[in-house]
């Protein structure tokens, strides 16, 4: 993160905000300027990737669904934003250690021992390590005893949207990305290569809540996409997984999608159709 917020110094906090007698490596300016760069980032990427798939990708026929909530898109950006500051908090504590030198991330590709091969293996053991975590992070959060009080409100949106993929409780949001931010702690990592695959997590968690359904046939039984990830919304006890099966298929949680089925939500919707229960609409964005 200091790439980042090296460049919002350089740009804008050094030249238009601070005093020049206030040193760029000092301390409190430094949470300061990982404050504003990390809260305004997540409203950029949250509110700019959202928007774009959900004008561009999500079927707005969902909204259809009797399980669509009334005003649904405007609570899940609403309460996403109220949230959003609150995970800050304690990510900025870690954002924080990394700038001062804590984690094991590094400028120069030489600086690997395994050299551009070793990008390769960080990629890979990032998405491996992360989903691991993520998984048993998520099914503690379901356990009953805390359930109610920090995962629950994500499972109000039954039919999510776009924007339901960053609308967490605080807690539940700070924890579900915690694998994510210690990764750099226990493995090297390219700083560039960080904050790409930062950017690819936003995407995916974006994607997993878009309802596009489609997966390669090949790929079904192996990547936790849409279609997984709704029936973890509409079913709860199953696919906890964040980019693959692997883990519910080792926890006992798997459940092939039921939208693969001819059972999904899409589904649904057509047979209220064939009954008249709804009228049949375009696909459109209103």
């Amino acid at each position: 993160m200091d790439l980042v917020l090296n460049v919002a110094d350089y740009y804008f906090f050094t030249p238009y905000v601070y005093p020049s007698s206030w040193p760029e490596d000092e301390t409190l300016r430094q949470i300061i300027g990982l404050m504003v760069v990390t809260n305004l980032g997540a409203a950029v990427l949250y509110l700019g990737l959202g928007a774009l798939s959900y004008f561009f990708i999500f079927d707005h026929k969902l909204k259809q669904h009797p399980q669509f909530l009334e005003n649904q898109v405007q609570r899940e950006i609403k309460y996403a934003l109220w949230s959003l500051p609150w995970i800050s908090l304690p990510t900025v504590a870690l954002f924080f250690a990394e700038v001062r030198g804590y984690s094991k991330l590094y400028d120069r590709v030489d600086e690997s021992p395994l050299g551009w091969s070793g990008l390769i293996f960080s990629m890979v053991s990032f998405l491996l390590f992360t989903d691991m975590c993520i998984y048993w992070i998520h099914r503690f959060l379901h356990h009953k005893l805390i359930y109610k009080y920090f995962h629950k409100p994500h499972h109000v949106w039954k039919i999510p949207t776009p924007f339901a993929s960053h609308a967490f409780h605080p807690v539940d949001g700070f924890l579900q990305g915690l694998p994510y931010h210690i990764y750099p702690f226990f493995f090297p990592l390219h700083k560039v290569l960080y904050l790409v695959l930062y950017v690819f997590v936003n995407i995916w968690t974006i994607s997993i809540h878009d309802g596009d359904y489609r997966v390669p046939s090949l790929m079904e039984q192996i990547i936790n996409g849409s279609a997984h990830h709704t029936d973890h919304h509409l079913f709860f006890d199953y696919n906890y997984g964040q980019y693959f099966t692997l883990w519910d298929r080792i926890g006992g949680s798997y459940r092939y999608p039921s939208a693969l089925m001819g059972k999904g939500p899409h589904d649904h919707i057509k047979k209220l159709m064939a009954k008249g229960n709804i009228m049949a609409h375009t696909r459109g964005c209103c």
